[in-house]
C-alpha cells in the first residue's frame, strides 16, 4: 500500500513515518511533505492508497486540500 504524509510539523511527520515503519511494514512511504502545496502537486501526478493528513497547517488547511 502506497501512502504519503502531510503535516506542516517535521517532527510530526518524522515520528509518524517510523512509527508505519514499526507496525506496517507493508505500507510504502512515497513521498513526506511538510508544504501541503507541494504536496498537492505530487499527488496530481502519483496516485497514492492511502493519505495522512494534518487538519490545521497555515497555507491550506486539511479540508480545503481535499477539495
Amino acid at each position: 500500500m502506497k501512502t504519503v504524509i502531510v503535516d506542516d510539523e517535521p517532527l510530526y511527520t518524522e515520528l509518524l513515518s517510523r512509527k508505519l515503519q514499526q507496525v506496517a511494514p507493508d505500507i510504502e512511504i512515497a513521498a513526506i511533505f511538510n508544504k501541503p502545496i507541494d504536496a498537492l502537486v505530487y499527488l496530481r501526478q502519483n496516485p497514492v492508497d492511502l493519505l495522512f493528513l494534518d487538519v490545521e497547517m497555515p497555507e491550506i488547511d486539511g479540508f480545503a486540500f481535499l477539495d
